[in-house]
């Protein structure tokens, strides 16, 4: 007996799903992980998840289920982190195809569940956002979370929401996440600890993750004001950024606006209704807008050297320190700078070639900072 992880957010819930399964594990089984793969547009220049027609060689499991083994590869334009990190954890990852919206992802776990013997499932999330109602004004991503929850509703099996790092998506705030935790009848489960993330250092070292790179930021010690995603919002590293806690998926669904509304959906384009029908916004509809952009002549023709991208990161740095920031994560760095998507490794290896004695963590420090040029 043991659990089934489903990563409610995509790649960093996947991450992070394997270090709670570690920390956590019912059993000494590997950790099974269903989850998404969705990038954002700096990775994948596709709006959207992939689903099992955007890979090659993935491992059929059952009827309604694929494995994502390092053998794996996504088509053209298409990207995804799964290989690479299925490659570099003891993770079995499992893809969530959400072509069949609730419905569809609902017959995978169950199927999983059967396949295994999982006797629970766990649905992770970093940030918090997974617990919302439905109706608060930060909430920029609720058709991933929403899809995932309503899926997991009528189980054979209990199901648990496990929220790591409230906050850090910079959707709700700390203080909404807590306080919905604590309406919600849930629980801390633990707090991470620095040797506990150790393991996931490496792949924070290239994966693009911000909210669990900032989780594991948080167990290692890091306090202070960051600056993420495109729009350069602030969370703020604090002693709760590293808690792990508890709520029962029963306890959730009644108190949100979206989550039983997704449950019969048969298809995407069904739940990308229902989330603009109730909380106004798809997140996929944002990256569509963003990808036109993305995708113009102007932006692609826009490629410049090494050194330029260096002075501008240190303009940029030290405009942040006026601000009063304490970090950057890589991905407001790129976004700021406007990157081309091709020279976001080079600019990342550039910028943790300059971490030194520090941990190779997408998470740079802006007071007494400076990037050097090649």
């Amino acid at each position: 007996m043991g659990v089934l992880l489903v990563a409610a957010g995509g790649g960093g819930d996947a991450l992070a799903a394997t270090i709670i399964h570690r920390i956590l594990r019912t059993s000494a089984a590997l950790p099974l992980v269903l989850t998404y793969a969705w990038e954002r547009l700096r990775i994948d220049p596709l709006p959207g998840p992939r689903g099992p027609d955007g890979f090659t060689a993935l491992v059929p499991v059952g009827r309604f289920n694929w494995q994502i083994t390092p053998k794996a590869d996504t088509v053209p334009p298409g990207r995804s982190t799964l290989p690479r990190l299925a490659g570099q954890t003891d993770a079995r990852l499992h893809l969530i195809d959400p072509s069949g919206g609730a419905g569809g992802i609902r017959r995978q776990v169950t199927e999983l569940v059967e396949i295994t013997g999982a006797d629970r499932v766990w649905v992770v999330d970093v940030g918090g956002d997974v617990v919302a109602r439905g109706d608060e004004p930060g909430l920029r991503s609720p058709l991933a979370d929403g899809l995932a929850l309503a899926a997991c509703t009528g189980l054979p099996v209990p199901v648990e929401i496990l929220t790591a790092g409230p906050g850090l998506d910079g959707e709700l705030s700390e203080s909404e996440v807590l306080s919905r935790v604590e309406a919600l009848g849930g629980r801390i489960l633990h707090r991470l600890h620095s040797d506990e993330v150790q393991p996931a250092l490496d792949v924070l070292a290239w994966h693009p993750t911000e909210a669990t790179a900032l989780l594991i930021a948080a167990a290692l010690g890091a306090r202070g004001t960051v600056e993420i995603r495109d729009n350069g919002t602030p969370v703020e590293l604090t002693d709760h950024s590293a808690d792990i806690y508890g709520v029962d998926l029963a306890a959730l669904v009644p108190s949100t606006r979206h989550v039983a509304s997704l449950a019969d959906t048969g298809t995407l384009a069904q739940a990308e209704d229902v989330i603009r029908r109730v909380c106004g916004i798809s997140e996929i509809d944002y990256e569509r807008e963003k990808a036109q952009r993305l995708s113009s002549p102007r932006f692609r023709h826009r490629r410049r050297f090494a050194e330029d991208l260096c002075r501008d990161a240190d303009a940029h740095i030290a405009a942040a320190r006026a601000r009063g920031i304490d970090y950057l994560t890589f991905r407001r760095l790129a976004e700021a700078l406007d990157v081309y998507p091709d020279d976001i490794a080079e600019l990342q290896a550039r910028l943790l070639a300059e971490q030194a004695e520090r941990p190779a963590l997408p998470l740079w420090p802006v007071r007494n900072c400076r990037y050097k040029e090649a």
